[in-house]
Order: C-alpha cells, then structure tokens, then sequence
C-alpha cells in the first residue's frame, strides 16, 4: 500500500537536474525520519539520502554528495530531494520513505522505513 505520492522523475540529459517531491497525504511527518532510496535494474535497493528525527543530521550517500540535496518542509509535510549534475549512473527508480526511527538514519535498512513512495523513474541519457 502506498502511503507516500512521489513526483518530479524524468528523463533528462547528463548534467541535468531535476528535483523529486514526496507527499504525505494521510500522515504528519514531523516526527517521521525521512529518506530518498533508489533502485536501479537488477541491483539492490540502495539508499541516497535521509534525514533523521532525532538531531536533524542529513546523510548523503558517496556517489551522490555534492551534488543531491534533500530537504523537508513539515508545514507542507513534504519532502524533496534536489539533484543536480545527473549522472547516467544515477538512473534508477527512485522512492521517497518514512518512519518512526529513533537513531540515525543512516543505520537504519530499507524495511525498517514503514511509508513507502510508489517510486518515479529517473532517467539520465544523452
């Protein structure tokens, strides 16, 4: 069941950027540790970026810092993930999740997140 409503994939050239919402349309996500993951075909589920609960600390994966930014907007209950100097490599679905964590974000698996997005393609292609 998808709890979460993603927007904002595309297909867009080397270099490019687009910027991903997520919307929680039946929660309020204030008190949710919030997170991007990604997916791209035959690999596993891998995450980008979160944003814990508990201290507000931001995680960003290696391949993937310097040039994504992930943001919340609680007033909104949204959150957004700003990607910039898309790489081909950066092509995947890509899901926005939440959850009741209590510690970092980083340490915490894919389903360990209780919300889940229904995922957007993002595509980077010349």
């Amino acid at each position: 069941q998808v709890q979460l409503v993603e927007s904002g994939g595309g297909l867009v050239q080397p270099g490019g950027s687009l910027r991903l919402s997520c919307t929680a349309p039946a929660f309020n996500l204030d008190f949710y540790t919030i997170g991007w993951f990604r997916q791209a075909p035959a690999k596993e589920r891998e995450r980008v970026s979160c944003i814990s609960s508990s201290d507000g600390e931001s995680y960003y994966a290696d391949s993937v810092k310097g040039r994504f930014t992930i943001t919340r907007d609680n007033a909104k209950d949204t959150m957004y993930l700003q990607m910039n100097n898309l790489k081909p490599e950066d092509t995947a679905v890509y899901y926005c999740a939440a959850g009741r964590l209590e510690y970092r974000c980083s340490s915490y698996l894919p389903y360990e997140y209780a919300l889940w997005g229904q995922g957007t393609q993002v595509t980077v292609s010349s």
